[in-house]
């Protein structure tokens, strides 16, 4: 069952974040400039709104995804992180002794309530509405432009992201121990995610086999970051093949395959709207529709 969010609950320690906290502190300006009510209005058919035990706040569900975001945290650390770190606390209206979800929940957030929500529309549709509560958008003038979204399926890109998070471990792992060189397997020259898949196992099994090792903080958490983005594709392979993409151009020799985001801005740069075509769309033809 949803249950609302309250605002931080009643406690002796709350003073504490005015003095561990800047004003200017990014996450506090976040949350004193946005009013996350709308999450739980788009989020409402997710939830049974009478039985049952009460969910997790949604509200504060979509701020650990904001997190995980902006950090490049794994569940697992982000929820670890949010034990200690006051400013994350704060983001997530917790009192500062409240306790953590079990990073599980989280996983199951972002996996199964988050399927069909357009988030893309929902967070456009708030911006514009705080630009122009705060008055930020003055001028009538609105500036078309589209930018190139990757497909997220595709032959080559989930290649590449594991490719990139593989070698964030194995980076962070040489500034500690650059004879660990010498035990990683050589990197895969093939095409298939299959094969991509199994070369991040044998680094996260040879990492994890160095116990002195991984548990270092910042091996650690590229470490989970890792583990989660092979897990996720494991689940998804089946999906791999994304039919709707489309091959699409951003100069006449540079070609990229997956769809475009045409949005529309102010003369403040504020986006006002957005449209999600395949590839090959022009952005002229958008326009003028």
């Amino acid at each position: 069952m949803i249950s609302n969010q309250d605002s931080f609950n009643l406690s002796p320690y709350i003073a504490i974040y005015d003095l561990v906290i800047p004003k200017d502190n990014m996450l506090r300006q976040i949350n004193e400039l946005v009013d996350f009510s709308f999450i739980l209005e788009e989020l409402e058919a997710k939830y049974c709104l009478h039985n049952g035990r009460n969910a997790l706040p949604p509200i504060r569900m979509f701020k650990y995804l904001l997190l995980k975001s902006i950090y490049d945290l794994s569940d697992v650390d982000v929820v670890e992180r949010s034990k200690y770190d006051m400013s994350f606390k704060y983001f997530l209206e917790m009192a500062p002794e409240d306790s953590v979800m079990d990073p599980s929940s989280l996983t199951k957030f972002r996996k199964l309530r988050l399927q069909d929500v357009g988030l893309l529309d929902m967070l456009i549709g708030k911006t514009v509405e705080i630009a122009l509560e705060k008055e930020i958008i003055k001028s009538k003038t609105i500036i078309l432009d589209a930018t190139h979204t990757k497909a997220r399926y595709n032959q080559k890109s989930p290649k590449e992201f594991l490719q990139e998070k593989s070698k964030n471990v194995r980076k962070a792992v040489y500034q500690i121990d650059e004879s660990m060189k010498e035990k990683f397997p050589p990197k895969t020259t093939s095409n298939e995610i299959t094969d991509e898949l199994n070369y991040c196992d044998q680094i996260i099994s040879i990492v994890e086999s160095k116990p002195q090792i991984a548990a270092i903080p910042a091996i650690k958490e590229k470490l989970n970051v890792l583990k989660e983005v092979v897990e996720d594709y494991t689940e998804q392979l089946n999906y791999s093949t994304d039919p709707d993409a489309r091959v699409g151009h951003k100069t006449t020799d540079s070609s990229f395959f997956g769809y475009k985001t045409h949005i529309s801005m102010s003369d403040e740069r504020i986006i006002t709207a957005a449209v999600v075509t395949t590839g090959e769309k022009s952005e002229g033809n958008i326009c003028r529709s």
